[in-house]
């Protein structure tokens, strides 16, 4: 067995332990508000890493990903309240294709522009359709939002839900690790670290931005459709900026450049909000201060570190 060989073993079997651990929560759990944080933690797990094939992978920093978490959450919680929960499903589905739909359009706009000038187009568009939902009180309760939205049928149970978004979760993350570790994924990392090669050699640099920002959109839209089920209400937080700012800082502290990096900031963000945010009110000072370090004595986040670590560790024995 090869040096490779044995890490990616070694590694498998590290992620195949966790996927175990989360199909467990329910069996461990000692009441449903544990259920309710896994169901948390997974969900925006799966929100910081198809960020992050934006960010990490291609290297398009985005402050308007709320948008479509916000879209993918209104069309099914719309749908819902006013049409029925046999409406649930197929909200789910109408989200996802009004995401990708929106991505394609928004997309050939703000993919002309790079850098901060993209980073700025997404937050304009994210905060307009923040604000329109916030003031059309009418159709979307504005800053109310709406409550008691509840999936049909055996969705209602919680547990029955939580392995419901559990599959969908995993099954989307898998997708996303194969997508960032193909030819595609290979372009999209030339296309962060020296574009003008890309084109050079014939591949299409926009059409490529266009394709992972439907996809990472398409995702995101994913998310926020599970949120509704979880939480059985839409409000208008979903798509404020902070909530894209809040990927940004999952990706960050995890590892921008590791795919699962963003998994892990999530697991530690809403692990610290919910444990630190129990005993103070002063729970962002505590993750602001805990990104601080992070970004100054770690860059490579938690799971860049821990690999350098585990590297640096491994020569040692063989050194031996």
């Amino acid at each position: 067995m090869t040096k490779e060989t044995a890490m990616n073993f070694k590694a498998a079997t590290l992620w195949g332990m966790i996927v175990v651990l989360f199909a467990l929560v329910p069996v461990l759990a000692s009441s449903p508000y544990q259920i309710n944080l896994a169901s948390h933690v997974l969900i925006w797990s799966l929100f910081a890493v198809s960020f992050n094939m934006l960010w990490g992978v291609t290297g398009m920093l985005s402050l308007g990903q709320a948008l479509f978490y916000g879209l993918g959450a209104y069309s099914v919680g719309l749908l819902v309240n006013y049409l029925g929960s046999a409406w649930y499903l197929p909200g789910i589905g109408i989200g996802l294709l009004a995401a990708a739909l929106l991505a394609f359009f928004l997309g050939l706009l703000v993919i002309r522009v790079g850098g901060v000038y993209f980073t700025m187009l997404t937050l304009a568009f994210g905060q307009l359709a923040w604000q329109i939902t916030f003031k059309w009180y009418d159709f979307t309760g504005g800053d109310d939002g709406i409550q008691g939205i509840m999936p049909p049928g055996l969705l209602g149970n919680k547990t029955a839900y939580y392995y419901f978004l559990l599959v969908l979760v995993l099954v989307s993350i898998w997708i996303l690790k194969r997508m960032a570790y193909s030819p595609f994924g290979l372009i999209l990392r030339c296309v962060q670290q020296n574009p003008d090669r890309v084109r050079f050699l014939g591949r299409r640099v926009r059409r490529n931005q266009l394709r992972i920002y439907i996809i990472s959109s398409f995702f995101s839209a994913l998310a926020g459709s599970l949120m509704v089920g979880v939480d059985s209400s839409i409000h208008t937080d979903m798509l404020y900026w902070t909530t894209s700012g809040e990927v940004i800082l999952m990706s960050v502290l995890g590892g921008i450049n590791q795919f699962f990096g963003p998994f892990v900031g999530a697991v530690a963000i809403i692990l610290i909000e919910d444990y630190v945010g129990a005993y103070t009110e002063y729970w962002s000072l505590i993750i602001g201060t805990i990104m601080l370090v992070m970004v100054l004595g770690f860059p490579k986040g938690l799971v860049g570190e821990a690999r350098r670590l585990i590297m640096r560790f491994g020569r040692t024995e063989t050194g031996r």
